[in-house]
């Protein structure tokens, strides 16, 4: 349904994306996840044909955006962030403005709409105005007009953004049915709302593909096999010398402040058995009189996937597992002082 080739965008003489290439299958659900500037919207950008690619080609159920642009469009229904909704507007005759600016090819054109508005649940609210609606049906409302004229392929671009718990709920229950009717690209930053709506996803990061994988996939393959999440009570700076010493830790994935003094760690323990790790972690702070308020192994989620792969983590890989006992504490202890450096300059602003 949608095939991408060697795409490439400059802007000047940065790369927003370098030679990327995946195809979508119909009836997919695709999550399409990536930091800020890695590329996402970009990507997103030139699908929709909003933008235009230095290089390569994007195919719109069997249609080339660049050749056939209109033809292309047709076949996608898109929902921005912001939905451009007119707020002055009744929910019904804005869906049949924007039916009308689709030039939908279709017999009945109130029939038609009512039954995309039954589709998104807004039926009871079609002859309100837009602007009294809540954020969950206007969300709603961008949605039924990106599938007026049932286009097979559907772009969700942060869907769920400022939506309340139940309207999340009810929102990704939506993307679901959806699912069994059209392709469905899904960008969000809510990692946990990809990992449950959709069967497929691709990361990318400074304008490459990172991962590209069934949701089961990438969780078994690519995942933090063995992580450890402890939470100990003592100044940072003392722990993460301890635990910079530590036989078996490979990594610092985060670093949270639970209460006054009281820290959280994620440990990467790489190849060795978390159990070990534990018992070294353990006995090392124990010998430093640092209480261990909690300690327990991390199952594999979105989250630890996406950190590694954006190479995110606080300290960095320590090559090999084997720098010397000075070298991994200075390592951890760079994070320390460029953050406490960090909390001076908020303090002063």
């Amino acid at each position: 349904m949608v095939e991408v080739k060697n795409l490439v965008k400059k802007y000047g003489n940065i790369k927003a994306l370098d030679d990327i290439s995946f195809s979508v299958k119909k009836g997919e659900i695709l999550g399409f996840l990536g930091d800020n500037g890695a590329g996402k919207s970009t990507t997103l950008n030139i699908i929709t044909g909003y933008l235009y690619p230095s290089k390569g080609t994007v195919t719109v159920d069997g249609e080339n955006v660049l050749e056939n642009p209109l033809k292309a469009r047709k076949k996608i229904g898109y929902l921005p962030e912001i939905p451009p909704l007119y707020l002055d507007m009744t929910v019904f005759s804005y869906l049949k403005f924007v039916y009308d600016l689709k030039k939908v090819r279709n017999e009945n054109k109130e029939e038609h709409i009512k039954k995309t508005c039954n589709k998104v649940g807004i039926l009871d609210v079609r002859k309100r105005l837009i602007k009294n609606l809540s954020k969950g049906y206007k969300q709603r409302v961008g949605l039924a007009s990106a599938l007026l004229g049932d286009p097979p392929i559907i772009i969700l671009d942060e869907p769920s953004v400022g939506l309340d718990p139940r309207q999340v709920v009810q929102m990704r229950a939506l993307i679901k049915s959806l699912g069994k009717e059209h392709t469905v690209i899904l960008s969000s930053h809510i990692l946990s709302e990809i990992q449950e709506i959709c069967s497929r996803i691709l990361i990318i990061n400074n304008g490459k593909i990172v991962a590209d994988d069934s949701t089961d996939g990438i969780l078994k393959n690519l995942s933090q096999k063995n992580s450890v999440l402890i939470e100990v009570e003592g100044k940072k700076e003392k722990v993460l010398n301890v635990l910079g010493k530590i036989d078996g830790i490979t990594k610092i994935l985060d670093t949270v402040e639970k209460e006054n003094n009281v820290f959280e760690y994620t440990l990467s323990c790489g190849d060795i058995p978390e159990n070990i790790v534990k018992k070294n972690v353990f006995f090392s702070l124990a010998k430093e009189s640092l209480p261990i308020l909690s300690m327990k192994n991390i199952e594999s989620n979105l989250e630890n996937v996406f950190l590694e792969l954006t190479k995110s983590a606080i300290s960095g890989d320590l090559e090999d597992g084997s720098l010397s006992e000075n070298s991994k504490t200075s390592g951890f202890l760079k994070e320390t002082d460029s953050s406490k450096k960090e909390e001076q300059k908020d303090a002063k602003v």
